[in-house]
């Protein structure tokens, strides 16, 4: 069962709220990053990617770097620009994107539900991607980008949820420069807080919707505190991690669609040859197509859009080969463009459905070749996969709104 417990959040005050909240820091490349931080210094993107304080060209992996992470968060938090709360509470984040309302509550999970399987997984992650988020954990002793887990709705979670809204006023409420509405609650009624442990521990088991790399290195740093303090008892801050957890029925997983650099040295007849060995192809109904139902995908070549679908005799049932981004590595992108680690192959890159098809288009007018437009993976299909201890294939799901970060931190002693 799920272990979850409040925490005294670190988070900015109300009138910076707005200025503080960042993306992700791996949604930015460097110049990126740079740029966000020049038009806004209170971005906590300062905190997060901290190489911005430095001249271009800064090794964004040396300790100074993450030293400075560290100076400023305590900056910080001596201008008042965070606060710390003074007992622990659990915290309600609403993101409102295009209509849609997501509810997630903000707490602390137990880095050993993680190590036991509660938490699961879906994703691998990679060590060098990991380092750079243990090393700024473990300098700064601060978690500073929320794990976006997933879990199956309960009806008293969810009314529990809408009574705090009615009765309580939000304490930030604002709308970041993407259109996104933010809303925030501060639980403290211990009353409260005691029931919602009490909810949560009724939960099976959590998922890894977004941040796999994130809890990893969490669970590393806290790991490595606890070699540090062989007397651990277990209530220490650095045994949990932060956290916001959300409800199935209330989130959308967008399309993650790949484009191609080339036909894989074949004629664009060829290929069409080549594809229908496993897939329906016919003409695209409407330009842009974007798929309807699982097992179709809207093919671009050129500047030609196709309706493709897979063929019955070439799917599979399992959790993972059923899946329409593995049925695209399995009997497309591996035998006929030889794409053998989409990861890594420098002839496929991926376009979050949020950009929409028209980004696929001005990929194929700049340079691509081919473009496939995915039927989104569903928050099912990501539950069964990792029920089954299994992992999905690469860029698989793409969430959206993105959690911010800067909210909520949470301070975990050395």
């Amino acid at each position: 069962m799920a272990s979850i417990r409040p925490f005294k959040a670190l988070r900015p005050s109300r009138e910076a709220a707005a200025k503080v909240a960042a993306l992700p820091y791996d949604v930015y490349n460097r110049k990126e990053a740079r740029a966000v931080v020049d038009a806004n210094p209170l971005s906590f993107l300062s905190i997060d990617r901290a190489e911005t304080a430095f001249p271009e060209g800064q090794d964004l992996y040396a300790p100074c770097v993450y030293e400075k992470a560290a100076e400023l968060l305590a900056y910080a938090e001596k201008k008042g620009i965070l606060v710390q709360d003074t007992v622990p509470c659990y915290y309600l984040y609403e993101l409102t994107m295009d209509g849609r309302t997501q509810s997630g509550l903000v707490a602390v999970s137990s880095v050993d539900d993680y190590l036991d399987g509660v938490i699961r997984r879906h994703e691998n992650t990679l060590e060098e991607k990991e380092q750079d988020r243990i090393h700024h954990v473990d300098v700064t002793s601060a978690q500073t980008g929320p794990i976006f887990l997933a879990y199956r709705a309960r009806n008293e979670i969810r009314d529990l949820i809408a009574r705090v809204k009615e009765t309580s006023e939000p304490e930030n409420d604002f709308v970041s420069e993407d259109g996104i509405r933010h809303r925030t609650w501060v639980i403290s009624d211990p009353v409260t807080v005691g029931t919602i442990t009490e909810y949560f521990a009724n939960v099976t088991n959590t998922y890894i919707a977004d941040g796999h790399h994130r809890a990893a290195s969490a669970v590393k740093v806290s790991l490595k505190r606890r070699a540090e303090h062989p007397d651990y008892t277990g209530e220490e801050e650095f045994n949990y991690f932060l956290s916001v957890l959300f409800p199935d029925d209330e989130l959308k997983i967008f399309d993650y669609n790949r484009v191609l650099r080339d036909l894989a040295g074949l004629t664009e007849e060829e290929l069409s040859g080549r594809l229908r060995e496993c897939m329906t192809i016919g003409e695209a109904p409407e330009a842009p197509y974007r798929p309807k139902q699982k097992g179709e995908f809207g093919l671009l070549i050129g500047d030609h859009w196709y309706r493709a679908r897979a063929k019955a005799d070439h799917c599979l049932t399992d959790p993972v080969g059923s899946l329409d981004v593995a049925f695209l590595q399995r009997e497309v992108l591996g035998p006929i463009w030889k794409i053998k680690d989409p990861r890594t192959d420098s002839r496929i890159d991926f376009v979050g459905g949020i950009k929409g098809l028209g980004e696929l288009e001005k990929r194929c007018r700049e340079g691509y070749a081919a473009a496939f437009a995915m039927y989104p993976t569903s928050i099912g299909e990501l539950f069964a996969v990792a029920d089954a201890g299994l992992l999905m294939p690469p860029k698989s799901t793409w969430f959206e709104p993105k959690l911010r970060s800067g909210l909520f931190i949470h301070k975990i002693e050395r």
